[in-house]
């Protein structure tokens, strides 16, 4: 059985088929063209350099193709990335189907559908129950195949769901614990707040993002589809129950520099900016342990300042 893409060591030579998950045409500090690519597996992903790339393959080698690369495992800045010295797009008869290349929620999707439903029935407001069921009756098939983001945290097909529900169970338990939250709010604002990534963002398969996910972000896209489904229900959008829950989903980032446009000014946003960070980062966290050995340090983690985590026997990790 060939080998997944993130079992492969240092200095070992890597023979195998693979998505090309991102390729971007840069150009040297001699102005030489070359193709940085991102492949991916089920395992998950590892970075490579085509120096001196031609124009057919700048043309075919584009993200979503499966192709069959041949080079040799290095590192680069404390990072693991292939030196490629051979690579094709795959050919008739060989691997074909990009799903088989790409990694998924730890849950199902038909079991992240059924969560969905429950938690939506815990929410009684009828206007934030009413634009849950107006906004998911359109985005719910995406919400459970996106990926949360092209990269960082909950970059895997069915992501998106994964990571929305997780917050709303962390939600329940600070809402018990915290009696002066209010729970339908904290709820509806963690299965609202990255939805707008499902117009963001491309989809599940080589994710890149959109021309609107560049220029506006899911943000502010997922207020417009919030407003959009108050004015089909007839919602007054000057009311409480409207402008907290706007607030809510428009500042959990936290910060104007992080792409919120405002900060938290309610406890519930507050708290859900708290539980949207919590669980990015164990996410990311666990995602690099996951390619670490026991007693050794991982590569260092982009989204959480760079640093490196160390994994020891006291981590479970499922590899």
């Amino acid at each position: 059985m060939a080998k997944l893409l993130t079992e492969y060591q240092d200095n070992e030579h890597i023979d195998t088929f693979t998505l090309i998950k991102s390729a971007d045409v840069r150009l040297t500090k001699t102005g030489k063209t070359y193709l940085s690519l991102v492949f991916s597996d089920r395992s998950g992903d590892l970075p490579g350099n085509l120096w001196d790339a031609t124009e057919i393959q700048i043309n075919t080698l584009i993200p979503g193709t499966i192709v069959k690369i041949q080079g040799v495992r290095g590192a680069y800045q404390d990072k693991p990335q292939i030196q490629i010295t051979s690579i094709r797009v795959s050919e008739s008869g060989e691997p074909s189907n990009p799903a088989d290349f790409m990694t998924h929620a730890p849950i199902k999707e038909d079991v992240m559908r059924d969560e969905l439903a429950d938690i939506m029935l815990m929410i009684t407001n009828p206007v934030w129950n009413r634009l849950l069921r107006k906004l998911f009756s359109t985005a719910q098939d995406a919400f459970l195949r996106f990926p949360a983001a092209k990269m960082n945290h909950h970059a895997f097909a069915g992501g998106l769901a994964f990571h929305s529900l997780s917050i709303a169970r962390l939600a329940q338990n600070i809402a018990a614990q915290y009696p002066q939250i209010n729970k339908e709010l904290l709820l509806t604002g963690a299965l609202l707040h990255d939805l707008g990534e499902t117009i963001e963002l491309s989809g599940p398969v080589a994710t890149q993002y959109t021309v609107e996910g560049n220029l506006i972000g899911h943000i502010v896209l997922i207020d417009e589809q919030i407003v959009l489904a108050a004015n089909e229900l007839h919602f007054d959008l000057h009311s409480e129950d409207m402008v907290v829950l706007r607030h809510v989903v428009l500042a959990h980032h936290g910060l104007l520099e992080y792409g919120s446009p405002v900060r938290p000014a309610l406890l519930e946003a507050e708290v859900l900016h708290q539980l949207d960070e919590l669980d990015a980062s164990i996410q990311m966290v666990t995602s690099a342990l996951e390619k670490t050995e026991e007693n050794n340090f991982s590569e260092r983690v982009f989204g959480l300042d760079n640093r490196r985590f160390y994994r020891s026997h006291y981590n479970v990790i499922d590899k």
